[in-house]
This record gives structure tokens, C-alpha cells and sequence, in this order.
């Protein structure tokens, strides 16, 4: 959801080069005084500038006699007195401090005052205008004097970084018509209020601003103390951390207010309706503050006046049918902007948005919208912006909307379109600048333009994905000079990349070609844009690992690159914080270079054919949380210091390599580390004991197939949140710590961790685990695994009643050990249990009928075990495959096909004793091998016995053969030779 940061960050800022040049202020523009200012003002205004710091001399101009010719005085001109006193900055201070500062040229001084307010202000008595706003007050209190300053009519104290409460004293402020207290937020002290009682006073204010400042204790009572003020015509009460929305008021007395700011709140409610009935509302923005529910029903046309409506970064829900109600019927509608985007709307989208022709920007994106797109909105000829991407919606995209000529976004990313976009589609959009478009559906949307084409617009940004452009490369982008961000992905094209492409990489600072069959070498040596992010994935590029500058994220997974990482790739992708390079055919040694890369993030080199020591000359990856060398050839051991190297690392799958070794307690100090899969090496050696810190951030361990020995330990039962047990394939003894009852990972639902969002694009987070009785991959669905899989070991003993505490368990696989004794009957208990493997130990007695009670288990097997009795009949047990109970003699009914009514027993004596029994059995045996013989007699001779006596069958016999042997070599030679043909293209 959207921050209160991120609305400061929309804020114009002046370049900090533009800064460093600028005069001092003049008063706005306002003249100097002819009448010389009072000695007592004079001196007032000198008391104040003691009291502050001006690192840029920007106050180096108070001097001399006439304080009406200083910097940011202006004073009356019959009386001399000081009426206005604008001490504004350019400056947002906090954001040439700290680690922004580097930037900042070493002879550039902010012009920020700081310090503190002298109440020598109050010799002002005439003083109206007030403005203090962007400067440094560093957390300093808004003097409670200023509300003395009766005469005020104008007082901005906003971004000033004043801190702790704001002073009721600013209610005795009668005159007061604006009032901006807006806090900064970048101040390290947080401005609050403790009640809003003194707005109250403030009759005259038509203005006020408290975006960011806390109003959580005046929260319950915000929306009647602000009636109070009927000439208030702007409200911004953005990020006031605000949490009541009261669905109603006793009487509505905003007979002015035109701006209505209330984003970034915590409502946690309907929108209640009397918001709606403010008839003098222009602008309404109620952006990012937890609302929920659907529009209330509002009247015909009661929001015709409305210019702005901003929804977005909420919850509703259902359709927009009453927004399109209150605006429609308009004799001429004002709406220039419309953003729902970013909540749960659903249902199909009304023509009548087409009918608002003054309308500007239209953004719907991130809802469940479904349906066409309607051919109105080609009539919205004022349109700049037109957002529907990350919707259900369908059809085909219509061709009106080719006539927005204003038109520089275009928004039709992640929906179900299908059909042809032709040249006509985009015609007229002279304007656009960024294009976004892609079909959820595979193959259903494909892009044809004429081979000649020329495009009338000049974008700078195109996202196109699952969209069919090939099988060329698109030779209308060549004409996009402007291009920073391209993105080509699933988009069906093969060949190779065109070297205009590569020649405009300084520019770019996004490429996406990801899954596509582009094929060819990729140049060695490029030069990106700042930051960029690069991602080749899924293709069938060749050469070596490349070394492009400027990158920050680089993704050429699942290609054909070949050769060793790089020596100095430090020296040359400095940037990079993601790197993915998996799947692919790369050799060698990993070298100490990759651990120079200071700002990496994350690492993936896995599925190559790497080799050497894993951790040989290393060095300290403060930033590393990701790293997978899985699947290679490395060998070496795992080092003690290998969690002081890899401070904040918070997955590690070294799994399918040849690491070998003990595993020392001291590698396993890492406190974020959260997946740890060392699975498929071998390690051998008792399984080391965690430090508590470590242990408890543990979500997945995974050591299976390796050589561990000794028991398990018990100190695992002590983790707070692993889910995920795997020690499977090992040489494991002793018995099952009963104590794995009490894994309290085992009992909930999580959270547990997951991959942050921001690694999901290029990092899927797979660990492979048995499930099923087969290996599965899991990558999203990780945290919803809670899994334990012992099998494969030498445990005994019996299965601890207390597994049954485990509610949350979905898989326990005991499998091959030598476990004996009952299935304890409280297993039932295991509610959410899909996996159940015994098989293949020594247990005995009957499996419990509880079991049958188990509904979500659909993988069962209990077989090759001493199990005896009948097998329960309830619910899905008569549906699993008789694999299940297999090996286990004493069995009877369903699945399998001994009934239990029927003794057991392959002798079943009769009444003249088993004797008898037993001669007929014999007897039996006899004619059953004599049958066996006299068949093969018949049948052999009654086919070769005819071909040997008549010619004319054998003849047609011999031939049939010989022309089925031709037929079979002909189709293997062709079948060669086109496989021949195939590579010898690819070459």
C-alpha cells in the first residue's frame, strides 16, 4: 500500500546544482518600503537571527537601519511596519543530511535555517504573514508565543522538522485563514497533537494543512471539530494516522469546502455516505486509508461537480455502478481524474465514463474488473492517461482507441485480451510515451503491424508481454530513440539481437527478453543505464558470462552461456545487488571476485557444472540474503566462519554438490538465516547443535541424503518456527525424540518466511521434497508445507504418542527404519494430514479406525509392515490403491481382495481333515502342468505345421516380413537425417 513517504516523494524538488546558484530571496516580489522600519522591530528581527543558524549566510543582508529592505521583511508602506515575514527555503533540509549528503557538492550550504524561534517575535505586533517552512528546527517545539501574534491571518510552518505538540495556543489565532503545519518526514521527532479542541477558534480559516502530523488522540472527534470551520474551503488531513470515520454527523456545515485530503489513514471502514453530500466538493482523495465495503448509493448527478476522485490503495469492493450514477446526468461534467485503482472492484465497466469529455487521467488498474473495454472511451479526446492493466478484463481492444491523441500512458498490462493489434490501434496516439500490454491467455493476443510500419509516437517506455510480435524482432522499435525501459517478454521472437539493440543500451535502465527464442552471442563488453535491470532469461543465448557495466539486476537463467565466471567480475559490475546466472553451462572454479561484490543482494548460480572449493578465498558479502549454488560439482568443506562472512544471509541451498565433511556447530551461528538445504552432498558426522538465536529463525532444514549419523537432537524440538524437517537418507539411530511433539511450528499456520516480493522475479525459492511418495518441487507454496521426513534411517522404537500434537502437520514420513511397535491410535489427531508413509518397518496390530476420520489424506502407505486386522472402511480408505497395504499378510477388506469374512490362511481344512485337502491339491497341480503342455503342442503346430505343407502360405508369410523390415529402416534413415539437419542449423 502506499506510504505517507511516498506522497512526500511526489513533491517537486529543485536540483541541488540550481540551488548552489540561486540570490538571496527577495520578499516575493513584493517592493521595498519607503518608510523605515521601528527601531523596536529592528531589533526584534536581529534578536531572531542570533537565535539562528545560516550555514549559507542567506541572512547576511540584515544589516543596516531599514529592516524593510532585508531578505524574506516586508512591511507596510504608509506605517513601516513589519506585516510579512517569509523565511521559506528552497531546501527540503533533511534531504541534503545523512546519506544523501555524499552527493551534495563539499562547498554547497543548504539554505535551511536552524536554531531556535526567539520570542522576540511578539515585538511584531502587526505582523500578519508568517512563513518558516523548509528548514531545519531539528525537532524543536512550534513555539506556544506564536499564538499571541494575534493578527495573523498567514502562518506556514510546514516541513520545518518542529517536533512534540503542537501548542493549543494557535487556537487564539481569530484571524487565522491558513494554517500549514504539514510535519516533514524525514524529521527524526514525530508532531502530534492531543486534542483538536482549538480548531474550533479558528472561524476564519478557509486553509488547513496537517498532513503527517498525529492526530491519533484527536482522532474520535476530528470530523466535528472541523465542522465547526465554515469557511474552511481546503481540508488536508493526509497520513494523520486518523482511525475513525463516523458514519454519520448531526449536520453537515461544510458549506465551503472544495478539497477534501484524507490518504494515508486507518480507517478500517465504509466510506460513510455524508461525504458524498458535500455539494461544494471539487476534489476528493481518499487514497491508501483502509476503507472497505462498496460506494454507498448516492443520487443522480450529486457528484457533477466533483473534478478530482481519488479511491486508490483500498479495499471496496463490488461494482463502481454508484460513482458512475453520481456522475451521470450532468448538463457538463468537471471530472478531470478518476483513480480507483488498487481495491477489489469487480464487475464490467460502464459506457457512461465515455460521456465525462473533460476527463484527463482514468486509472482502474489492480482490481477485478472483467469485460470489454467499452468503444466510449475513444471519445475522451482530452484523455492523457489510461490505466486498466492487472484486471480480468477480456475481448478484444477496440480501435476507437486509436483516436486519443493526448494519449501519453496507455495501460493494458496482465488481462485476457485476445484478437490483433493492428497499426490502427495506435495511429493517432501522437503523444504516447509509455505502452503496457499483455494477455493473460497464451497466444491469444498477437501484434501485427506492416513490415514498413513507422509508428507516429516516440515512446520511452514499452512493456509488452505475452503478446505475439515474431517470430522477428520488431523493426518498428528502431525508430524509438527515446527508449528507456523495454520490455519484449513471452513475445514469441526468435532470431537474434539486433545490434541497433545493443547500440542503445546506454539508455536503457530496464531490458526484458526474457522467455522468448532468442538465439545468438551476447556481446562481452556493454554499458547499461544507471541501476539497470537486465533480464535475458529463458532463452537460447550463447557465449560467456558477460560483463556489463551498470547493472544492478541481471537475470540469464536457463540459456546456453558456457565458460567460467569472470575474475574481475567486481571490477566491471560493481552495481550488481541480484544476480541470476542458473541453468546454464558454466565451468570452473567460483572465484574470490564474486565475493567483492558488495552490494549483491542476491546470488543464484545453480544447474551449472561449477567445481573447486565452495568458500575458497571468500570475503565478507555484508548484503548477501540469497545465495543457491545447488546442483553443481563444488566439493570442499562448509567453514566455521561462513555466518561471519554472510551476515544477513537468509537462504542458503547448497544441495546436489560434493561437499564434504563434518558439519561444524560454529557454521551455524547465522541469525537470519530462515532455509537452510544442504541436501545431497556428502556431510557426515553427528547433526551439530544451534545457538538459540540461530535456531529459532529456522523455518526449513533440509539435510537429507547425506551421511549423518548419531540421533537426532533434541534441541531441534526446542525451534519456534520449523516447519519444514527433512533428515530423510541419512544413517540415523535411536529412537524419535518425543519432544518433535512440541515443535511449535508444527502447530500453527505461520506466518512462516517467505521470499520477499522483491526476490520473487527473479528467484522462484524451490526446495525439492518428498511429498506423495514422490520428489515434488515447491517454490510459493513453501510456507503452506509443514512437512517431517525421517525415512531412510536406522530408527527404532515406537511412534511417539505425541506426533498427535502436531495440528498443522501435512506430510510425516517414517519410511524405511526399523520401527516397531502399534500406530498409535491418537494419530487420527493429525487433522490436516496429507501424507502418511509407515511403510517398510516392523509395526504390528491393527491400523487404528480413527484413521478413517482423516479426510484430507490422499497419499497412504502402510505397506511391508506386520499389520494385521481389518482395514477401516470409512470415507476415502476403500479408495487407495492396495500398494498401500501390501506386504502385510494379516490384512483384510477393501481395497484388497481378501475378504474378511474368509479365514486367512492358504489351507483351508474341510471336514474329513486337511489330508484330503491337501491329495487334491496335488492331483490338481498334475493335470495343471500336463494342460500346460498338450496347449503349446496344438497351438505350435496347428500355425508352423500349415507353413511347412502348403508353399503358397509360407511364400506370402516371408514376403510380409521383408517388406515391414523395409518400411522400418527407411523411417529410421529419414528420421537420422532430419535430426542432423536440425542441429547442423542450430551450429
Amino acid at each position: 500500500m502506499a506510504t505517507l513517504k511516498d506522497f512526500f516523494l511526489l513533491l517537486p524538488l529543485l536540483s541541488i546544482s540550481l540551488l548552489s546558484q540561486l540570490r538571496p530571496l527577495e520578499a516575493n516580489g513584493i517592493s521595498s518600503n519607503t518608510t523605515n522600519c521601528p527601531v523596536k522591530e529592528r531589533q526584534a528581527l536581529l534578536k531572531l537571527k542570533a537565535g539562528l543558524q545560516d550555514p549559507s549566510g542567506w541572512l547576511s543582508s540584515w544589516t543596516g537601519q531599514d529592516c524593510c529592505e532585508w531578505v524574506g521583511v516586508s512591511c507596510d508602506t504608509d506605517t513601516g511596519r513589519v506585516v510579512k515575514l517569509d523565511l521559506r527555503t528552497p531546501d527540503i533540509c533533511d534531504m541534503v543530511d545523512g546519506e544523501d549528503a555524499e552527493s551534495v557538492p563539499e562547498d554547497y550550504r543548504p539554505m535551511c535555517l536552524s536554531g531556535l524561534v526567539s520570542p522576540s517575535l511578539l515585538a511584531l505586533k502587526y505582523l500578519t504573514y508568517l512563513d518558516l517552512s523548509h528548514n531545519n528546527f531539528q525537532g524543536n517545539p512550534i513555539p506556544s508565543f506564536i499564538g499571541s501574534l494575534k493578527k495573523l491571518t498567514y502562518l506556514n510552518l510546514s516541513q520545518a522538522s518542529f517536533g512534540g505538540l503542537v501548542p493549543p495556543q494557535l487556537g487564539n489565532l481569530s484571524n487565522l485563514q491558513y494554517l500549514d503545519l504539514t510535519a516533514d518526514p524525514y524529521s527524526s521527532r514525530e508532531l502530534r497533537v492531543s486534542d483538536l479542541n482549538w480548531l474550533s477558534s479558528l472561524s476564519s480559516l478557509n486553509y488547513l494543512n496537517l498532513v503527517g502530523v498525529n492526530l491519533r488522540k484527536g482522532s474520535a472527534h476530528w470530523p466535528e471539530k472541523v465542522n465547526m470551520l465554515p469557511s474552511l474551503k481546503e481540508l488536508h488531513l493526509e497520513g494523520c494516522q486518523l482511525s475513525e470515520f463516523p458514519e454519520s454527523l448531526s449536520f453537515v456545515n461544510f458549506t465551503s469546502l472544495s478539497v477534501l485530503g484524507l490518504s494515508f489513514n486507518n480507517f478500517n471502514s465504509t466510506i460513510p455516505r455524508w461525504v458524498f453530500n458535500i455539494t461544494t466538493l471539487l476534489e476528493l482523495t481518499l487514497s491508501g486509508s483502509e476503507l472497505m465495503g462498496s460506494i454507498p448509493a448516492v443520487a443522480e448527478g450529486v457528484l457533477c461537480k466533483l473534478r478530482e476522485i481519488d479511491l486508490s490503495y483500498n479495499n471496496f469492493t463490488g461494482n463502481i455502478r454508484e460513482i458512475a450514477v453520481g456522475l451521470s446526468g450532468c448538463n457538463n461534467s468537471n471530472l478531470e481524474k478518476l483513480d480507483l485503482s488498487a481495491n477489489k472492484f469487480n464487475g464490467p465497466l460502464p459506457d457512461s465514463l465515455g460521456s465525462h469529455r473533460y476527463l484527463r487521467v482514468l486509472r482502474l488498474s489492480d482490481n477485478s474488473f472483467w469485460g470489454p473495454i467499452p468503444r466510449s472511451l475513444g471519445y475522451l479526446s482530452r484523455l492523457v492517461e489510461l490505466n486498466l492493466s492487472f484486471n480480468k478484463m477480456n475481448g478484444t481492444i477496440p480501435q476507437s482507441i486509436g483516436q486519443l491523441s493526448k494519449l501519453t500512458t496507455l495501460g493494458l498490462y496482465s488481462n485476457s485480451w485476445e484478437g490483433l493489434v493492428t497499426e490502427t490501434h495506435l495511429w493517432n496516439l501522437k503523444e504516447l510515451k509509455d505502452l503496457g500490454l499483455s494477455s493473460n491467455r497464451a497466444s491469444s493476443l498477437k501484434f501485427g503491424t506492416p513490415r514498413g510500419w513507422v509508428p507516429v509516437f516516440n515512446l520511452s517506455s514499452i512493456r509488452i508481454k505475452n503478446c505475439q510480435l515474431g517470430p522477428e524482432f520488431p523493426k518498428w522499435l528502431k525508430n524509438q530513440k527515446k527508449l528507456s525501459s523495454l520490455t519484449l517478454s513471452g513475445a514469441a521472437i526468435s532470431g537474434t539481437v539486433p545490434d541497433w539493440l545493443w547500440e542503445l543500451s546506454r539508455q536503457l535502465w530496464i531490458l526484458d527478453l526474457s522467455e522468448n527464442r532468442i538465439g545468438g552471442k551476447l556481446p562481452r563488453f556493454l554499458g547499461f543505464g544507471s541501476q539497470a535491470i537486465v533480464k535475458l532469461a529463458s532463452n537460447w543465448l550463447e557465449g560467456s558470462f558477460p560483463l556489463w557495466s551498470n547493472v544492478n539486476k541481471l537475470s540469464l537463467r536457463n540459456n546456453l552461456l558456457s565458460g567460467p565466471v569472470p575474475a574481475n567480475v567486481d571490477r566491471h559490475m560493481s552495481a550488481l545487488e541480484y544476480l541470476d546466472v542458473s541453468n546454464n553451462s558454466l565451468t570452473g572454479d567460483l572465484p574470490s571476485s564474486v565475493s567483492r561484490l558488495k552490494n549483491l543482494v542476491y546470488l543464484d548460480l545453480s544447474n551449472n557444472a561449477l567445481s573447486g572449493d565452495i568458500y575458497a578465498g571468500w570475503t565478507v558479502m555484508p548484503k548477501l540474503k540469497i545465495l543457491d549454488l545447488s546442483k553443481n560439482n563444488f566439493s570442499g568443506f562448509i567453514p566455521c566462519q561462513m555466518c561471519s562472512l554472510l551476515s544477513s544471509l537468509e537462504w542458503l541451498k547448497l544441495s546436489n554438490n560434493n561437499i564434504s565433511g563434518e558439519l561444524p556447530s560454529c557454521s551455524l551461528n547465522c541469525t537470519r538465516l530462515y532455509t537452510l538445504d544442504l541436501g545431497k552432498n556428502r556431510l557426515h558426522g553427528i547433526i551439530p547443535q544451534w545457538t538459540e538465536g540461530s535456531l529459532n529463525s529456522l523455518s526449513e532444514l533440509i539435510l537429507q541424503s547425506n551421511s549423518f549419523s548419531g540421533t537426532i537432537p533434541e534441541q531441534l524440538c526446542d525451534s519456534l518456527n520449523l516447519h519444514v524437517l527433512d533428515l530423510a537418507n541419512n544413517n540415523l539411530f535411536g529412537s524419535i525424540p518425543q519432544c518433535l511433539g512440541n515443535m511449535a511450528g508444527m502447530k500453527s499456520s505461520g506466518p512462516y518466511y517467505a521470499l520477499p516480493p522483491e526476490f520473487r522475479s527473479f528467484y522462484s525459492g524451490s526446495i525439492e521434497l518428498n511429498m506423495k511418495g514422490r520428489p515434488m518441487e515447491y517454490d510459493e507454496l513453501i510456507p503452506l508445507v509443514n512437512l517431517i521426513d525421517l525415512s531412510r534411517n536406522n530408527l527404532s522404537g515406537e511412534i511417539p504418542l505425541e506426533m498427535s500434537n502436531l495440528s498443522t502437520l501435512r506430510a510425516l514420513i517414517l519410511s524405511n527404519n526399523q520401527l516397531t511397535g502399534s500406530i498409535p491410535g491418537n494419530i487420527s489427531g493429525l487433522k490436516q494430514l496429507e501424507t502418511l508413509d509407515l511403510s517398510f518397518n516392523h509395526l504390528s496390530g491393527r491400523i487404528p479406525p480413527e484413521m478413517s476420520s482423516m479426510t484430507l489424506l490422499n497419499s497412504l502407505n502402510l505397506s511391508y509392515n506386520n499389520l494385521d486386522g481389518e482395514i477401516p472402511a470409512g470415507n476415502q480408505f476403500p479408495t487407495f490403491n492396495p500398494s498401500s497395504f501390501e506386504g502385510n499378510p494379516g490384512l483384510c477388506g477393501l481395497p484388497l481382495s481378501q475378504d474378511c469374512s474368509t479365514p486367512m490362511g492358504w489351507d483351508v481344512p474341510d471336514h474329513d481333515g486337511k489330508d484330503k485337502g491337501n491329495k487334491e491339491d496335488d492331483h490338481g497341480e498334475v493335470w495343471f502342468y500336463i494342460s500346460i503342455v498338450l496347449g503349446f503342442l496344438v497351438g505350435f503346430w496347428t500355425v508352423c505345421g500349415t507353413l511347412v505343407i502348403k508353399r503358397s502360405w509360407r511364400q506370402a508369410y516371408f514376403r510380409f516380413f521383408d517388406e515391414m523390415k523395409d518400411k522400418l529402416y527407411l523411417a529410421v534413415q529419414l528420421k537420422t537425417a532430419r535430426l542432423r539437419r536440425n542441429l547442423e542449423n542450430r551450429t
